[in-house]
């Protein structure tokens, strides 16, 4: 079988093995391929006459896969898969699977550590200390930013799925009450430290916001301008789920007027982050670019499991399907 991955380089920066693949049939692996789909031409020529075809970022259109009539498997490396026409791959027969479990720990942890830093800005004292500036300080101890202590807050979390569950105890570790909002309703993990709510309920009685929903076309843009309105003055808004969840200008001029205490965002709307981005400069963001799911044990994972979707479909059967 021959197998080409379409961009495996964010996955795979060199600390991985391709090894487990290379055991199911002829890998070709490129680093990056475009992801721009009026680029098909491109995309088909790397693709040649592969059977199985991985991308992440890589669109797979309708024309593509019309295009690529060898194509009997497609890997997305990864849990979204909107880069493929999944319709069109049914239409063709072409079975679609990802990677919907893998990050979860790891996505907890990024969160929580947002949250820490706007709790205690420890990157920006260590770069004061490394300066100099602890060394000429008249008094034992200094801090440049006020210092949020969280045991008695509250988190309210817009989306209790897995990673929602996992950063919720994370948060009741640090002695936080979490309310939760969630169309799908979990009542087992109601406790003394959380229950569900509305999503009025939650903007208006949540310290911290944190996002942990999937994009949807109805929840586009859902922090905004009506919405921050409704919650706390000083409010923390932490978002390493989706960047088209926030109205970023909205955001902005929010955390400029001090409404929003502090944002910590591991995605934003366009990624790679433009050079016009209205977040850019604001000294109450901080912004990571995107690395929320990429520890090593993560990574490997993923890595694990999209090898054995292809070696399922090569025994006769599908896992990880999104496209039944």
């Amino acid at each position: 079988m021959k197998i080409v991955v379409l961009d495996g380089y964010t996955l795979n920066p060199g600390d991985l093995s391709w090894d487990a693949l290379k055991e199911l049939g002829d890998v070709t692996v490129y680093d990056r391929t475009t992801s721009d789909p009026a680029q098909a031409d491109l995309i088909l020529e790397r693709i040649g006459d592969a059977e199985a075809v991985y991308t992440n970022k890589t669109p797979l259109t309708k024309e593509i896969l019309t295009r690529a009539p060898n194509i009997r498997f497609i890997g997305v490396m990864a849990t979204g898969f909107n880069v493929v026409d999944t319709a069109a791959a049914k239409e063709l027969g072409i079975p679609v699977c990802n990677v919907p479990i893998y990050g979860t720990a790891a996505v907890a942890q990024t969160a929580i550590a947002l949250l820490l830093e706007l709790c205690h800005h420890v990157g920006e004292h260590n770069r004061a200390v490394q300066q100099g500036d602890w060394i000429k300080c008249r008094d034992y101890c200094f801090w440049n930013y006020p210092l949020i202590e969280l045991d008695g807050m509250t988190m309210g979390i817009i989306g209790l799925g897995r990673i929602g569950k996992a950063t919720a105890r994370l948060a009741q570790a640090l002695g936080m009450k979490v309310l939760a909002y969630d169309e799908c309703q979990d009542p087992s993990v109601e406790s003394a430290t959380l229950r569900y709510c509305s999503l009025d309920e939650l903007l208006a009685q949540s310290d911290v916001v944190v996002l942990h929903c999937p994009q949807t076309p109805a929840n586009k843009g859902m922090i905004n301008k009506e919405s921050i309105a409704k919650m706390k003055d000083g409010v923390m808004l932490i978002n390493n789920s989706r960047g088209p969840l926030v109205v970023e200008e909205d955001l902005a001029e929010a955390l400029k007027n001090g409404k929003v205490a502090g944002a910590g965002l591991d995605v934003i709307m366009t990624e790679p982050m433009p050079a016009d981005s209205p977040l850019l400069g604001i000294e109450n963001c901080i912004i990571t670019p995107h690395l929320s799911w990429a520890p090593h044990a993560s990574r490997a994972r993923l890595m694990g499991t999209a090898v054995d979707n292809l070696k399922a479909f090569i025994n006769g059967s599908v896992i990880n399907v999104v496209n039944p």
